[in-house]
């Protein structure tokens, strides 16, 4: 999922994009809880409506097509505010300085996964026929890991999550050059813009094989060109009135809830344009915090510093969840819990993958981000 900024040391300072991307990460942690300890065969299934547990257990996906939009946004902010406009990326540079905030958790998952898969631990040993440990290898650091499993199957869950950075990744290395070469011209954010919009096309367009319907390059490069398009229109336009920030974020609140509460609904009215409409949304609330935050009295969101604490860690949870979804999963089923009162295992286990991805983030993937940028680059 995500993998969605540079490094620490250029996170968002943005507090209301730090809380959207919490809201994902718990969606993400939620949805695998969820499908493993279900919610609708304990007590909240008894006077919570359907709908809302719903929206609770089953938004996973949506969560990570809202990380997408984030990603492409902050990523291109970053890079603005470091070269001043598009066409000015040094390709190097940008190619480093992604490497430095991804390569070091995901050389190390994919060793201690292999490692796992070797010794042949439960719930991390390669088995689908099809499948094999080089090939999710293979395909993890080739960036097609996504492709593999729509040919294959679904892979062990920690191996899974990796599909996302098989979208992202690929876009990124695309990015620079397309900036280089259209970023002079007027071209580039009509060429986004259009992109963006054809997700809903290029969703509905594939027929089935339901793991690559969710998996596709191109609907969820479609949702990254919204964010970078985002981007874009932020750049030219510095601020904005109250009312039209008032109004985004309205629409912007209104379209994710929408999405996330009533998705059944509003799929089966829009069918893969209900996609479009929550990374439309979802850019609409990007930019109405990134606008507000330059306004003289910013949006504090008080209550909800983990939450946006969590959104500033959110790669490193987003890699290591599943570390402590399955044990907990495991001991659920050892002990002999009663379904009917699993949910009261959520809340510990949301803290646990919060604290697991502070401490890889504090002790691990920072210290990593910081030594390869000082070692290759002249200006960190």
């Amino acid at each position: 999922m995500r993998t969605d900024s540079f490094s620490h040391t250029i996170l968002s300072r943005n507090a209301g994009i730090d809380l959207l991307r919490g809201i994902a990460i718990l969606l993400v942690v939620l949805h695998h809880i969820a499908l493993r300890i279900s919610l609708k065969k304990g007590v909240l299934a008894e006077f919570l409506p359907k709908w809302f547990l719903n929206a609770i257990m089953f938004n996973g996906y949506e969560a990570v097509m809202m990380f997408f939009v984030i990603s492409g946004f902050l990523i291109t902010t970053n890079s603005l505010s470091r070269w001043g406009s598009v066409d000015r990326i040094v390709v190097r540079d940008f190619y480093v300085r992604r490497a430095a905030r991804i390569l070091p958790c995901l050389l190390a998952l994919i060793a201690v996964l292999s490692v796992l898969h070797l010794t042949g631990v439960q719930d991390y040993f390669i088995s689908r026929p099809g499948q094999s440990l080089p090939g999710a290898v293979t395909s993890a650091l080739g960036l097609y890991l996504n492709w593999y499993e729509g040919q294959t199957g679904y892979l062990p869950a920690n191996w899974d999550v990796l599909w996302s950075l098989s979208i992202e990744e690929l876009f990124y290395l695309a990015f620079p050059l397309v900036c280089l070469t259209v970023g002079r011209t007027r071209l580039l954010l009509p060429l986004l813009i259009v992109f963006g919009l054809s997700l809903p096309f290029t969703h509905a367009a594939i027929v089935g094989n339901d793991i690559w319907k969710e998996k596709a390059y191109l609907p969820g490069m479609a949702a990254i060109a919204t964010g970078v398009a985002g981007a874009l229109i932020a750049a030219r336009y510095r601020s904005v009135g109250r009312g039209a920030i008032a109004l985004l974020a309205t629409a912007g609140a209104i379209g994710i809830v929408v999405n996330l509460f009533a998705g059944s609904v509003l799929w089966s009215v829009l069918g893969s344009g209900s996609i479009l409409l929550l990374t439309l949304a979802t850019i609409c609330l990007v930019l109405a915090f990134h606008w507000q935050a330059r306004t003289a009295s910013p949006w504090s969101f008080r209550g909800t510093a983990w939450l946006r604490a969590s959104g500033q860690w959110s790669y490193e949870i987003y890699l290591t969840h599943m570390f402590v979804i399955l044990p907990v999963v495991q001991v659920f089923k050892a002990s002999g819990a009663d379904m009917r009162w699993g949910f009261l295992w959520y809340v510990p286990t949301v803290v646990m993958t919060c604290l697991v991805g502070w401490f890889v983030a504090r002790f691990f993937s920072t210290p990593c981000d910081q030594a390869i940028r000082r070692r290759f680059l002249a200006h960190t």
